[in-house]
Parts: structure tokens; C-alpha cells; sequence
């Protein structure tokens, strides 16, 4: 067999939301612990295991006990931390993992980040099984001989609540879409979804999802699994480690060789750089071994040359004097990527994956976007968003996905939201937007006439007349420069000329400030001496307006409204 027609090993990313079990699942097919000891067990960065031939066969005795020919090489699986690695693993609008176990937790379902990761496979076309994990945690749940044996032989407590777990299950994931079976039951695999219910704890299911994952790849992706000699891969991560430089990639395709020449795409030209070294991930094991040459599918660490400006999920391959091609395919990438429109917001991801994934994911929730990048949010970001504030104050607002900020920077009016998930950060967008538009509102309508009640204090006569100054208490909404007041009896006294706190002029003042008032052309003794309290002057068809839209308005601002209601009798 010939390189040009060899199958490599399928590309298999694990996901699904925290604590479901992602970890734990390829524990138990490596023989390791490394999910206990994580942080809070929960996965911090990319990891890849390679799991041989012959370990699938030692793991799953139902291929030999069925007479399966299995000719697939073996797996790479490929455990994510959220999704900013599951992210980065597409190539030219579609998914670069082969296949996908999405984990869920039996008594969980489907929780929001899991319902972004069905969105996300739903975009890349990528197909996948589901590890109904857990099952153990169902109370009086006994391993009994295979796994069909044991879903049909619980005890009749046990099988009902598998069951309503189950069909609940299924009910969701077709409102999202997605028609599902267990695994036994499926005649189309290309119509559902297996559901495979497992432990990850007590092995139970394990080789049967296994025995499916095996099936679903020689059925369905054999020609997707032909390679050539075309080294082609993705970076996942660029690291470093005391001095060493080195970036976590991905060869899905053909040879690389210590000292191959090879193109990295970029935002602008593409990086030629060439290959120093190459450490290669061993079998069912974390530890990497230095090689001169890698074949895929595999991890690797890959030293290079020039390491600058080089971003996460870009794609690269290997220089055969075909630069100027490559410069058109990557372009055709990125382009496909990042796709803008003539106004909007402005989102930051960690990476070229992570990026595309937040674009699908906020154009799907109708939000535009102006402005995309890779990377730390910089003074050009503010600028941008700042820019929209003139133009639509509900996009003057960064999204930054997984990402720092530059030191020193002023925001100004910018609001700037920051998460490392994704379904998080556009549920915050929304919550600040559908906020900021009751502001708008309140401030366009508020234009129309101002809300606020005004008490004397007489014991401040600063001037008589001409014009008068006095003490003032607010004891309810905003009081402005320029608006006009009415007094307790209904009848107009002046507008506003002047507002003095603290010694010093102020175009407005809230609730609780006390201060000066100016109001011309009126002598205090003769027109205020009786009364006590003054209001903004309100007609009936700014009332109107004001009742129409109560919602916007303060609890001391409606009894306000009320007031002067009555006093005006409107």
C-alpha cells in the first residue's frame, strides 16, 4: 500500500460541557487518572492521546468476537478544555475532526454549553455519537453482562428512570435539531444520532462505544481518511516553556520532516518558516519523543525557525515551490472565516477557530459584526467601538472571547465583556444590550420633558430677585439646567438659569443633592415665600408618553407623574 492511498487514524475531539465526564471517558481508554488531578477536576489545556490498533482491539472484544476487519490504524483522540482548542480544530469551513463523542452526563442533559457544542458541530458538518455517560449514577444501576443486556435487565425502578432520562434526553436533542436512537436500535446511522449509555467510572458501555466509533469511521469516512504526501496541519496552541519556543499542532494530512520548509496562514502574508525539530505524542501516553519525521494523524510539538506573529488555529502545509497557491487557499480560509459587515460590534477571539465558531454563533442570534481579530483587545478596538457610539450606541461594545486587554488602555463609554465560554459571553451581550436600549429609551424620552420634584428651603435666601437664588432639596428624579417649573398650585414660575452645588455651576442634580437654584424674573418674597414645593412643568401629551412607557421609569418618578396629574388635573 502506497502512501498516497494509506488511512491514517480518524481525528476524534471529545466534548461536551464541564463535569460531564470528557476526561474521565479517555482515562479509562488510556488506563491513566488525569482528570483527578486537574484543577477543580476540570480539563485546563489541550491533550492528545494516541490510541493504537491494538489497544482498540484489547479494549473492544466485540470486534474479534463479531469478525470485524478493522483497517482503520488505530485513533487520535483529542480532549478540549471548553471549546477554544474544539474550536480551532476546522479547515476551510468545515471541522478538521473526523468524528466527535459528545459527553453527557445521564442526570444532567443538556445543559447551555452543551447546546453551543451541538450548534457548533451543526456548522461544520461534523458527525458524531453521543457517550451517554454516568450511568452508575443512577440509584440500584448493576453491570450485567453487555450493555444491552444490562439496559434491559435493571430492575424495573432502575429501568424507568433510565428511561425518562432517556427520552427526555432525546426530546431535547430534537428540538435542536437532531433525531437520536440507542446505538442497537438504528438502522441509519446517517439519519441518527447513536446514543451510547456508558461509565466512565465503572467501564460499562465503554468497548460498545467503542465497537460504534470503530463502525461509524471504515462505514462512513474511508475516503476521508486516505492521505497523501502533502504535509498539511493545524496549530492549536503556541506554548512556551522556560526557553523553548513551540507550537501544538495537528498534522491531518501527508509527511513533515525535521528541516521541511513550510507556510503558515496569517491575516496578511503568510509565514514561511521551517522546521527545527519535532516532537511526536507517544501511544496512550502524555510524554512526546523527538523524531525527524511525523505522519499523520498525529499531535505534535513542533519547533520552528521564525516564530513570530504566527496565531492559534491557523492552518499550514508544507513549501513545494507552491507559495503563491498556498497564499490563495489561505486567503479563501480566512476570508471564509471572518466575514464582515458594514456596521456592528466588535469581537476579539484567542484564536482563528475560536473566532469563526463566535461569528457563527452571533450572526445565528442576528448581532452584526464590524470589526474581528485574534488576540489581546488594543487601542484600535476602542477606537472602533468608541467610532460607534456616534452611529449606534448599542454596538459601541467589545466582545472578547478567551482573551487579555493591553495595559493602559481608557474605554471610555465602550463596554468591554470578557468570558472563556462562548454560549456566556453572547448571553451577556444580550443582557447588556437589551439594558442599554431601556437607557436609550429613557434617555430619548426623558428629552421630551424632565421628571422631578423640588422642595424650598427656605432658611436660603441667597438673592431676592432679578434673579432669585434660594436653597433647594430634590426629592424625586433629575433636575435640569433649562427646564421649566410649575408650582404646587399648577401655576408656571420660571425656568431653570442656573444650578450651584458645592461652589460651583452644575448642569443637573439628583435625587437627595441639595444646592442653589437661579430662577429669573422672579422675586421670592412676593411669588415663592408660601410655597414649599416645585415640580417640572409636564403637559398632558408629554404624560401620556411618560405613562406609556412607565417601565422606564423609577418608582419616586411615577409617584412624581401622579402629582403633578392631579395638581394640572390631566
Amino acid at each position: 500500500m502506497t502512501i498516497e492511498t494509506k488511512m491514517r487514524q480518524p481525528i476524534v475531539t471529545v466534548v461536551g460541557h464541564v463535569d460531564h465526564g470528557k476526561t474521565s471517558l479517555l482515562d479509562y481508554f488510556r488506563g491513566t487518572s488525569v482528570q483527578g488531578g486537574e484543577a477543580g477536576g476540570i480539563t485546563q489545556k489541550i491533550s492528545y492521546t494516541k490510541f493504537p490498533f491494538e489497544r482498540i482491539k484489547k479494549a473492544c472484544p466485540l470486534i474479534d468476537s463479531r469478525s470485524v476487519n478493522l483497517e482503520i490504524p488505530g485513533f487520535l483522540f483529542i480532549d478540549t478544555p471548553g471549546h477554544a482548542a474544539f474550536t480551532n480544530l476546522r479547515k476551510r469551513g468545515g471541522s478538521l475532526a473526523d468524528l466527535a463523542i459528545l459527553v453527557v452526563a445521564v442526570k444532567e442533559g443538556i445543559k447551555p454549553q452543551t447546546a453551543e457544542v451541538l450548534q457548533i458541530l451543526k456548522t461544520y458538518k461534523t458527525p458524531f455519537l453521543i457517550a451517554f455517560n454516568k450511568i452508575d449514577s443512577i440509584s440500584g444501576w448493576k453491570k450485567q453482562g453487555d450493555l444491552k443486556d444490562s439496559i434491559n435487565n435493571q430492575a424495573i425502578h432502575v429501568a424507568q428512570e433510565f428511561q425518562e432520562a432517556l427520552l427526555t434526553f432525546q426530546g431535547t436533542l430534537a428540538e435542536h435539531g437532531f433525531e437520536s436512537g440507542l446505538y442497537y436500535e438504528i438502522d441509519d446511522f446517517t439519519k441518527k444520532i447513536a446514543i451510547v449509555p456508558c461509565s466512565a467510572r465503572t467501564g460499562d458501555g465503554i468497548q460498545e462505544l467503542l465497537f460504534v466509533l470503530c463502525g461509524l469511521c471504515q462505514r462512513f469516512l474511508k475516503e476521508r481518511l486516505k492521505v497523501s504526501t502533502e504535509g498539511k496541519g493545524v496549530i492549536l496552541e503556541i506554548k512556551k516553556e522556560k526557553s523553548i519556543d513551540y507550537v501544538e499542532s495537528i498534522l491531518y494530512d501527508g509527511v513533515l520532516n525535521v528541516g521541511d520548509d513550510i507556510a503558515i496562514a496569517s491575516f496578511n502574508e503568510p509565514i514561511k518558516t521551517k522546521i527545527r525539530a519535532i516532537e511526536e505524542i507517544e501511544p496512550l501516553s502524555f510524554k512526546y519523543k523527538s523524531v525527524d519525521k511525523i505522519s499523520a494523524a498525529t499531535g505534535a510539538r513542533i519547533h520552528l525557525t521564525k516564530k513570530e506573529d504566527i496565531l492559534p488555529g491557523m492552518l499550514f502545509q508544507k513549501l513545494n515551490n507552491n507559495f503563491d497557491e498556498l497564499k490563495k487557499i489561505f486567503k479563501r480560509e480566512i476570508s471564509g472565516a471572518v466575514q464582515l459587515d458594514k456596521e456592528g460590534i466588535i469581537v476579539k477571539a484567542d484564536s482563528l477557530g475560536s473566532l469563526d465558531a463566535l461569528i457563527n454563533l452571533l450572526r445565528q442570534a442576528g448581532i452584526k459584526i464590524l470589526k474581528a481579530g485574534i488576540g489581546a483587545i488594543g487601542k484600535s478596538d476602542i477606537s472602533s467601538a468608541k467610532a460607534n457610539l456616534e452611529i449606534n450606541a448599542l454596538d459601541a461594545v467589545i466582545l472578547g472571547f478567551n482573551v487579555g486587554m493591553d495595559e493602559n488602555l481608557e474605554t471610555g463609554n465602550v463596554k468591554l465583556l470578557t468570558n472563556e465560554v462562548v454560549y456566556k459571553l453572547i448571553e451577556d451581550l444580550s443582557k447588556w444590550r437589551e439594558q442599554k436600549n431601556s437607557e436609550i429609551e429613557r434617555e430619548r424620552m426623558l428629552g421630551l420633558a424632565a421628571i422631578f420634584k423640588l422642595e424650598i428651603l427656605p432658611q436660603y435666601i441667597f438673592r431676592n430677585s432679578n434673579p432669585a437664588i434660594f436653597g433647594i432639596k430634590v426629592l424625586g428624579g433629575k433636575v435640569k439646567v433649562g427646564i421649566p417649573l410649575i408650582d404646587e398650585n399648577g401655576e408656571n414660575v420660571a425656568r431653570v438659569k442656573g444650578l450651584q452645588k458645592d461652589k460651583g455651576s452644575v448642569q443637573e442634580a439628583v435625587e437627595g443633592n441639595e444646592l442653589a437654584i437661579s430662577l429669573p424674573g422672579i422675586n421670592f418674597e412676593r411669588r415663592l415665600a408660601n410655597i414649599k414645593y416645585l415640580y417640572s412643568s409636564i403637559n398632558e401629551k408629554q404624560l401620556k408618553v411618560f405613562k406609556k412607557n412607565k417601565d422606564l421609569l423609577s418608582a419616586s418618578e411615577l409617584r412624581i407623574l401622579e402629582e403633578v396629574a392631579r395638581i394640572r388635573k390631566i
